[in-house]
């Protein structure tokens, strides 16, 4: 009885999959209109369409540091008509104050990365400081006297600044603002002395001498941004990566999962989307579920252990 049972069951999951999908889907969006995850979702999206041959309808959900959209996905019916945008934040949610409702791995199930983005960081021109090593010293001279700007609380750009901190051994005072981006003014004004920032956001202010670029906080350089050294060429080992990538409400059949991510891959490889990720300094993903997992995994633990190092507190 049990191998009939497992055999109802793939025969089951194996229709739905050839079926699928029979009607529009939904793709939430935790961000607001223009922001470039929502600009990676309304460049995705239409060519993800063609490919199921059904519409794919982007729907933006922002708010709460992307719990909003996460929880909207979460209590979805799990048929694959319900995508999820993730970004790294909803990572750094659980590692803070994991909600229950929607936990990554967990309550949504992970099809692939989308793309993922190497933080920039720079320092504004009045900084005397031109290389990382340099800065480091500087605030080893001057503790607690420099600043870096961050998006608040559980953004991205506060973790990779808590990261340089406690990998240097330096004190450098936050500067939170509403949002990354909204400290640009200030940045380049000379009124902050530092920030992570992606690289499409600061290259044309490093190009116009508005900022300096330090270092990237990847493995490799950027080829958008050749002669910037990584941090870890300048003696700080780091990394941080804005990401986003596609999950589905758990419960969701594995056959659906399996043809959104090569469905969403093949998107991917196409040779617009590849020139896009260069002009936009950003990597594409298309990894298979399993690998996607174990990267957000990864993700939940190193910033989880830069929140208890820091002694950061979800507000």
């Amino acid at each position: 009885m049990r191998f009939l049972f497992l055999i109802c069951l793939i025969w089951a999951n194996g229709a739905s999959a050839q079926a699928y999908p029979s009607k529009p889907l939904r793709w939430i969006v935790p961000t607001g209109p223009g922001s470039a995850v929502d600009v990676t979702a309304r460049r995705v999206a239409p060519l993800l369409s063609h490919a199921l041959g059904q519409p794919v309808v982007v729907e933006n959900r922002p708010g709460a540091n992307s719990l909003i959209g996460a929880r909207e996905a979460a209590r979805s019916a799990p048929d694959g008509l319900t995508l999820y945008q993730a970004v790294v934040n909803n990572a750094i949610n659980d590692a803070m104050a994991p909600d229950p409702c929607c936990v990554l791995n967990d309550k949504l199930a992970p099809v692939t990365r989308l793309v993922s983005t190497p933080l920039v960081m720079v320092v504004n021109p009045q900084v005397p400081a031109q290389t990382v090593k340099e800065f480091v010293a500087l605030a080893k001279h001057k503790p607690n006297q420099l600043t870096y700007a961050s998006g608040g609380n559980g953004a991205i750009t506060q973790m990779v600044g808590e990261l340089l901190k406690l990998t240097a051994g330096i004190q450098v005072r936050e500067i939170p603002y509403k949002a990354i981006g909204a400290e640009l003014p200030n940045l380049t004004g000379g009124h902050v002395a530092t920030a992570f920032l992606s690289p499409v956001v600061i290259r044309d202010h490093v190009r116009a001498g508005r900022l300096r670029a330090l270092g990237i906080a990847d493995v490799r350089r950027l080829p958008i941004m050749p002669d910037v050294p990584t941090l870890a060429e300048g003696g700080v080992p780091i990394e941080g990566l804005g990401w986003n990538g596609i999950f589905v409400p758990a419960g969701t059949p594995q056959p659906i999962i399996d043809r959104l991510q090569a469905d969403i891959s093949k998107v991917l490889r196409l040779k617009d989307m590849q020139d896009d990720a260069a002009t936009l300094g950003t990597v594409a993903g298309g990894e298979r579920p399993q690998e996607f997992a174990a990267f957000v995994r990864g993700e939940v633990q190193k910033w989880g252990k830069v929140i208890k190092d820091a002694g950061i507190k979800a507000e």
